[in-house]
């Protein structure tokens, strides 16, 4: 099967749209990527990404609300909710559906509305992913649960808490350059661009000016970039977002009559694994490793062959992390890739040309599509400015469900 259409809304903050108006705007975007067009009519099924509408927006039974603003009822819709991995579980649902034989053309979607709620709230709701039991009581939030992996990592490779900081700053500042050149992106520009804002705006109000002379004295500064859970700092975060993000599948058989260059989807892997505290390690996550291995395998593929991968970086340490459990790089050596220049978008392996969720966004249920929507773009070299340097006829998305509970692994050719 292949995908044939992909589009996204802007992700941000977005105080006037509800996560219906997002999914439409995605919708739309996708309508318009279609090169031979096609009748919505001809849709047959919906699998919608969605983590918590109910407590985000008090709205319960998405799927069918989306279906009816998409004009689309009164065609089967389902919502699929695995934390911020339902983006992904989604578009192995609608691979599935297709593989079995009872569908030609599915839509799959993924949507999030997060900014309505008071940070602190929203913090309350993503904790859900968590476990509720054991992690929440004892004061984890997810910031708190990769910290601890950060600092696990930090003390499995030997490094200093500050070099572990100085080289997670390496993978935030490529994501933000990235991010940069996104039209879509919730952070839109560079961090030495935010840098100058800072200073510029220190003078305006009076201000001695920051005695930065570097993105690395930038990010050094408690001020500029407080620490949120030791080690991980304001920028190593992704944020609160809103979004959506949309792709159609078709069969092999009728890829070609919607586009002149379908991206054929060739791997899929799924897996889970238990919350963080009942793991024997916290360096690596099992999940990743397990639906790499399948996807890989059914895709017929090592990870050398890879040209180019959209990872789960809810944190930097994740980017990191998902390197080393995808097979690119050996343990202890992702967290270098990216101050390496191997991890650019002219390097041996760009990873998040998008921005990633660091910096393009994470409106939780939409990650998991959105990255399927950049490789798209790159893989037809659609994506202007960010546009990889080397050819990409080979694809990866990696969509991480809380702390690696879930986690879906999907492999794309062009």
């Amino acid at each position: 099967m292949a995908v044939v259409g992909a589009g996204i809304s802007k992700f941000g903050a977005f105080a006037d749209k509800t996560s219906r108006d997002l999914l439409v705007e995605a919708f739309q975007s996708m309508r318009g990527s279609v090169d031979r067009g096609f009748d919505p009519r001809e849709i047959e099924a919906l699998y919608v990404g969605n983590f918590n509408s109910e407590l985000f927006e008090n709205q319960g039974h998405s799927a069918p609300v989306m279906a009816d603003w998409l004009g689309l009822t009164p065609r089967p819709a389902t919502r699929i909710e695995n934390a911020c991995a339902s983006g992904g579980a989604a578009l192995r649902q609608g691979i599935l559906a297709i593989a079995s034989g009872l569908y030609d053309l599915v839509l799959v979607g993924g949507v999030e509305k997060m900014t309505g709620l008071p940070i602190e709230q929203a913090t309350s709701v993503l904790a859900t992913a968590g476990d509720a039991q054991y992690e929440i009581p004892a004061g984890f939030t997810f910031p708190g649960l990769y910290a601890a992996m950060a600092t696990a990592y930090a003390a499995q490779h030997n490094l200093p808490l500050e070099r572990l900081q100085r080289l997670l700053a390496e993978i935030a500042i490529k994501n933000h350059e990235n991010g940069a050149l996104n039209e879509n992106a919730q952070f839109g520009k560079t961090i030495a661009e935010v840098m100058e804002k800072a200073r510029e705006k220190a003078i305006m109000n009076g201000s001695r000016p920051p005695g930065w002379e570097s993105v690395y004295d930038f990010l050094a500064d408690m001020r500029a970039n407080p620490v949120i859970a030791s080690p991980l700092r304001l920028f190593d975060c992704s944020p609160i977002s809103d979004g959506a993000a949309v792709v159609l599948l078709a069969a092999e058989d009728r890829a070609r009559a919607f586009s002149k260059n379908p991206i054929r989807i060739i791997g899929s892997g799924q897996a889970s694994d238990g919350a963080l505290h009942g793991r024997s390690s916290l360096t690596s996550i099992q999940s990743a490793r397990a639906a790499a291995r399948e996807a890989y395998e059914m895709a017929q593929i090592s990870p050398r062959d890879v040209k180019l991968a959209e990872v789960h970086d809810c944190f930097t340490i994740a980017e990191a992390i998902a390197g080393e459990d995808l097979g690119f790089f050996a343990q202890g050596e992702g967290i270098r890739a990216a101050q390496e220049g191997i991890t650019n978008r002219d390097g041996r392996l760009p990873l998040n040309t998008s921005g990633g969720l660091k910096a393009k966004g994470h409106p939780v249920g939409a990650s998991g599509v959105g990255q399927v929507v950049e490789v798209w773009k790159q893989m037809r070299c659609e994506a202007g400015a960010r546009q990889a340097a080397r050819d990409i006829d080979l694809a990866l998305t990696h969509n991480v469900g809380g702390t690696g509970q879930t986690c879906l692994v999907h492999i794309f050719e062009r």
